[in-house]
């Protein structure tokens, strides 16, 4: 396929690095100097219109909301080089009820869109282990099934357009408040005076156990922040949750507890932390790390 990747960040990077060694032909336009890698493959495009019009599928790995908005509308955007028959795939994690407005103008246009939010971080995406979360129609989800087996492996049509970022909120609602779970049991382990690897160890083997525990609890021992998922990128899908929780009518009370706490890592200047040191915010109010920092 002819495919147009807009968002080599760390995450759509690799993603798009797949695709190229799948053997499709890859469009990319981008703010930032891409990857040298990608770069030597790909063909780069003066504008967002210029990619969809070479392309057959333009597929979109963005920060938020407004940004996929601006790719898609402004001067020079996805929509002035669409031609009927093309298909639209947005693979950030933006607000359903927005997607569903996005997707009505594009679909006036004669052309496919489906939203399919990943989940897995940056070692999903490097190892193309994604679990991505779709919405659409049947036909088009069938249509770009194969890319979506190119860069992850659990891979499921939730429902029509939308389906996928509301599922992705409810992702990112269930990883935060484990995050949050594993952190308050390490600190509070640490603090009474337990060794916090060996009570992780001990943890592991139990009803206890999660991905999160395996993989940012070792984060929170080891000290580990570097981004695989940005505290500020959490920050934003967890409004994400709690804004449709409001127009829904919906109480999401722990939630909105694990929001304060990103908010408060945010407020000491940790947003670009690994979402892991959402634990920085327990430590601050107990006065006690779960270990100590390798800089003293």
């Amino acid at each position: 396929m002819k495919i147009g990747f807009i968002g080599l960040g760390i995450m759509g990077a690799p993603m798009c690095g797949h695709l190229i060694a799948a053997g499709h032909e890859l469009f990319i336009h981008t703010r930032k100097a891409p990857p040298a890698d990608i770069a030597a493959k790909a063909k780069a495009c003066p504008s967002a219109a210029a990619l969809a019009q070479a392309a057959e599928v333009i597929i979109l790995m963005l920060p938020d909301t407004p940004d996929v908005e601006a790719v898609l509308f402004s001067q020079g955007g996805v929509a002035e080089g669409l031609t009927k028959g093309k298909t639209v795939v947005d693979m950030s994690s933006i607000s359903p009820m927005e997607t569903k407005a996005f997707a009505k103008k594009i679909e006036a246009l004669g052309c496919d869109y489906v939203d399919a939010p990943v989940s897995g971080g940056e070692v999903g995406a490097k190892a193309a282990s994604l679990t991505i979360m779709c919405g659409g129609t049947e036909a088009a989800f069938e249509r770009v099934k194969p890319l979506f087996e190119k860069m992850g492996k659990n891979i499921t049509r939730v429902g029509g357009v939308g389906d996928g970022q509301t599922c992705k909120v409810a992702n990112q609602i269930i990883v935060a408040l484990n995050i949050a779970a594993v952190g308050e049991a390490l600190v509070f382990a640490s603090k009474a005076g337990a060794d916090p690897a060996k009570v992780r160890q001990a943890l592991m083997g139990g009803f206890a156990a999660s991905r999160i525990l395996e993989v940012h609890g070792e984060r929170m021992i080891k000290r580990t922040f570097n981004p695989g998922f940005r505290i500020g990128l959490h920050q934003k899908d967890l409004s994400l949750a709690l804004d449709s929780a409001r127009t829904l009518g919906v109480a999401l009370p722990q939630t909105a507890g694990a929001a304060q706490l990103m908010q408060a890592c945010a407020a000491n200047g940790m947003d670009q932390l690994d979402h892991s040191a959402l634990v920085k915010a327990l430590e601050l109010m107990a006065n006690h790390t779960v270990a100590p920092d390798p800089a003293g």
